[in-house]
């Protein structure tokens, strides 16, 4: 009896909910699931958008503000160096410069004296040229010391390597130096007291002495211009015989004017600390 009352129970509550379920309408058995499906849209595509939005550096950016950087620093240091530095007091790039530019692309010259000549600023569409020990150097930059009416004019278009010693600028220049180290080496003394034999070994110790000075004069040159910041070397001269023929060049009067006098060191050796008159 208990049993049939409990079947009629559930029999009873599974015709209740079919008969609830079929008075339900149709979008109401189904609104959940779409409920669902639009809330986890929605959920999604807010978190899209907060990916979107939310501040993220890119390689990109760093790169960007890299070159901002970089940029205004090049600007600065152009301005305060007067365009001498684009890294306030670095050497300048030489592909900086378009002169230096050009003439790396363009490959380095060689020229014989006579055609060095031409670059001596007298063409305007030219450069102007001058050499130092065989190395020719662009010094347009100076056009205005070493172009047409400069102080130092009569290097260009030579190779006055004998001049850099001497500083007769109009008569040496050239490039053969042999002779020049007179300049270093003392007048005699007629009156001194010496042996020949002492006076020949003192003149060949002063000799070499002197040929290393005139070699170290035009070293210093050379790196004078090779270091420079406006100046930058361009090739080099061909056609010269490295050991000159022919008679040595004399000193000119202005040279040998500035030689130093034995009997003057003879007096500072015996009196040291007491000026010469």
């Amino acid at each position: 009896m208990v049993q049939q009352s409990t079947f009629a129970d559930e029999f009873e509550d599974d015709v209740y909910m079919t008969a609830k379920s079929k008075e339900m309408p149709s979008d109401l058995r189904q609104r959940k699931p779409e409920q669902q499906d639009a809330a986890s849209t929605k959920v999604s595509t807010e978190v899209e958008i907060e990916d979107k939005s939310s501040p993220v550096i890119s390689v990109l950016d760093i790169f960007r503000v890299l070159f901002a950087v970089i940029g205004v620093t090049v600007v600065a240091s152009y301005y305060v160096t007067s365009g001498e530095s684009y890294i306030f007091g670095l050497p300048r790039p030489w592909f900086t410069k378009p002169a230096e530019l050009k003439q790396y692309f363009q490959g380095p010259v060689y020229l014989a004296p006579a055609e060095l000549a031409k670059y001596d600023g007298s063409d305007p569409i030219l450069p102007i040229y001058l050499a130092v020990n065989g190395t020719i150097f662009d010094v347009s930059a100076g056009a205005h010391t070493y172009g047409p009416g400069g102080s130092y004019h009569a290097f260009a278009g030579h190779d006055a390597s004998r001049a850099f010693v001497t500083g007769c600028f109009m008569e040496d220049r050239t490039s053969d130096l042999r002779g020049a180290e007179e300049i270093y080496i003392p007048i005699e003394d007629p009156d001194e007291e010496i042996s020949s034999g002492e006076r020949k070994t003192r003149a060949e110790r002063e000799r070499r002495v002197a040929k290393k000075k005139v070699q170290d004069e035009v070293d210093k040159w050379v790196k004078f211009y090779t270091n420079s910041k406006k100046y930058f070397k361009v090739g080099e001269v061909i056609g010269v015989e490295n050991e000159p023929v022919g008679p040595a060049p004399t000193l000119c009067a202005q040279a040998q004017k500035g030689r130093p006098k034995r009997k003057n060191m003879n007096k500072r050796e015996s009196a040291p600390g007491k000026p010469v008159q």
